[in-house]
């Protein structure tokens, strides 16, 4: 008889197992999500004491784009070059809202779609942990929100830029 009862209790135990280690993953990527969002959110939320300002787009790389920066800002210095991200969808001969980042040249738009831009890596994030609420946690109602709010993030931010 004790080895019937002892079944249930293996069978407990690595239910609590998965539980753990799918919820210690969940958690992991939305972590990391957070993490990879904020060095670019920090900026674009936060602009109390920040250079802010335009910049005109004038040249644009694989990777970067360049142009010159006209301040907003009191204390802001005009630039003849920042750079951007090309990533953020800019466009040659275009002018945007920006704002400088601390110690440098570069620069991160602001505004819907800079803000919206700047929390993608949340957005995937969101996606990913909603497979692993759903198939690892078995979370079916979780999983849909989870991955519901990633898809608006991702879809707010595409049709923001």
């Amino acid at each position: 008889m004790s080895a019937l009862t002892s079944r249930p209790s293996a069978g407990t135990a690595l239910r609590f197992g998965r539980l753990a280690a799918m919820g210690t993953v969940a958690v992991l990527l939305l972590i990391a999500g957070v993490w990879a969002s904020w060095g670019t959110a920090q900026h674009v939320m936060l602009t109390k004491g920040r250079e802010q300002g335009t910049m005109t787009v004038t040249r644009c790389g694989d990777d970067r784009c360049t142009g010159s920066y006209a301040p907003v800002s009191a204390g802001s210095t005009a630039r003849a070059r920042v750079t951007i991200s090309s990533t953020v969808v800019v466009e040659k001969g275009e002018t945007y809202a920006v704002v400088v980042k601390p110690g440098g040249g570069e620069v991160v738009r602001t505004g819907p779609g800079g803000l919206l831009y700047a929390w993608v890596p949340l957005g995937g994030a969101l996606l990913l942990a909603s497979l692993v609420v759903a198939g690892g946690l078995r979370l079916p109602r979780l999983a849909w929100a989870l991955g519901g709010a990633g898809l608006t993030l991702l879809t707010a931010a595409f049709v923001a830029l």
